[in-house]
């Protein structure tokens, strides 16, 4: 874990837990993670970073630098500093596995530990949810409009900061792009790279035929050329005399980039030139600006397109650039130690009380049909989705390699309605409450009220 990470959390968290130390130091808490709604456009959202929450927990220290830190600020007492000193997380942590497809109130992450130690991890679970759940919804998305064909990742130039491109990338691939042009995103994560060539190459050139003849003898075997810097037309013709010296010279043209202008007509016009060249195996590949919505739109046209650049508009999720992720708390001990149901009353924000578990149910032919929130031991004929991920302050989850996640996320999607997957989807699927959990939160809410 980086140096100082202990540190990267709300003042509040530590200004609650000196007096949760001073007056409920022995109390445990039950916190729930969730998403209270839904983007707007957005029918699911994918869980991703749990990865990174597990490093986190493992690694949590405030070290003597952290702790001097706090010292200058004059707001701890000695005491309480002492006991960060000696601060470890031991408490339990249930969650959606990486890929996994959520909705709207259900937990994604279940913390149960002492209320001091649920309270300082609060602040880096929701950031870390946040970007990269955000991230991969926005990524699912982008493929499932792309119909099948590739998807790269070409966020990284626009991503707002260095570790944000980094999960950009790796969120992106759990949710089926193909590759990423971040290098360093491919060497912690095992991501395939790719990449063209900028405009900028292009032009240091005396002519546009000569950089593409440059950049394909010293790259034959993955060669992309990127066409539009003057004149598309031209460019395609350009792009076919290279290809056609690389034929000769027993290499085949990988494919060219369109990034500005008519997409669909340019498009069309690259593919008759290629064709008509013998060169019908060359990929047109497209980028600027895409997203899923300039993606369906440009497909819908006739735009013909075997893969796709996106950048910007998935990198910052453009169109909802964040997630209304929330951690609240749902019980609390009591001093004869057993646990206590409790939940938030205000308007528009009440919770759920209780520790929760979310059912996945199926039809007869294996399509998933609702969720089901119920109280934890509820007897519910479905598939949990809440798995035991931190014990005692111990890991006891493997995680799966991307590929698997990516396999995970395909095969549910799967299993969903395709009306779901749309890009201006007005499907809902069905997320319900037990009775149980019904009658527990009902009764609650009436005894909070009379008491305030």
């Amino acid at each position: 874990m980086e140096r100082g990470l202990s540190l990267l959390v709300d003042l509040y968290e530590l200004t609650m837990a000196e007096s949760y130390f001073r007056y409920k130091r022995n109390d445990l808490a039950t916190f729930d993670l969730f998403v209270r709604q839904l983007p707007q456009n957005r029918s699911y959202l994918v869980n991703a970073g749990l990865n990174d929450i597990l490093d986190y927990i493992k690694n949590l220290r405030f070290d003597k630098g952290c702790l001097s830190y706090l010292k200058t600020q004059k707001l701890f007492s000695t005491s309480f500093l002492k006991y960060l000193a000696g601060f470890r997380f031991r408490g339990d942590i249930w969650a959606m596995p990486e890929g996994t497809v959520f909705f709207a109130n259900e937990p994604v992450v279940r913390v149960t530990a002492s209320i001091i130690e649920a309270q300082i991890i609060e602040t880096f679970l929701l950031n870390t949810i946040n970007l990269q759940g955000t991230i991969a919804s926005k990524a699912s998305r982008v493929v499932s409009a792309a119909c099948g064909r590739g998807v790269y990742d070409f966020s990284l130039r626009r991503t707002h900061g260095r570790d944000a491109a980094i999960k950009a990338a790796r969120a992106s691939y759990i949710a089926g792009f193909k590759g990423t042009s971040n290098v360093l995103a491919g060497k912690l994560y095992g991501i395939p790279i790719a990449g063209t060539m900028a405009h900028s190459f292009v032009m240091s050139f005396v002519s546009e035929l000569e950089s593409f003849k440059a950049y394909a003898d010293t790259f034959p075997e993955r060669t992309i050329l990127l066409v539009d810097t003057y004149d598309t037309r031209k460019g395609v013709e350009n792009a076919v005399r290279a290809g056609l010296e690389l034929k000769k010279r027993g290499y085949n043209l990988l494919g060219i980039r369109l990034d500005s202008g008519d997409m669909v007509s340019l498009s069309k016009l690259a593919r008759k030139i290629l064709d008509a060249s013998g060169l019908n195996y060359v990929k047109i590949f497209a980028s600027g600006n895409l997203d899923e919505f300039k993606i369906k739109e440009l497909l819908d046209k006739g735009a013909i397109a075997d893969n796709f650049g996106v950048g910007t508009h998935m990198g910052v999720s453009i169109d909802a650039p964040c997630l209304d992720v929330i951690y609240k708390i749902s019980e609390i001990s009591a001093r004869d130690g057993k646990f206590t149901p409790t939940m938030k009353l205000s308007a528009g924000k009440a919770n759920y009380p209780g520790r929760k578990q979310v059912f996945r149910i199926k039809d007869k032919g294996g399509n998933f049909i609702k969720d089901i929130l119920a109280l934890e031991g509820e007897k519910i004929n479905g598939t949990p989705l809440l798995v035991k991920v931190v014990s005692r302050g111990k890991i006891v989850y493997r995680a799966p390699s991307l590929e698997e996640m990516r396999r995970y996320l395909n095969v549910t999607l799967s299993g969903f309605p395709a009306g779901m997957r749309e890009v201006y989807s007005k499907y809902k699927y069905p997320v319900e409450a037990s009775l149980r959990l019904k009658k527990l939160t009902e009764g609650l809410r009436q005894k909070l009220s009379g008491m305030q």
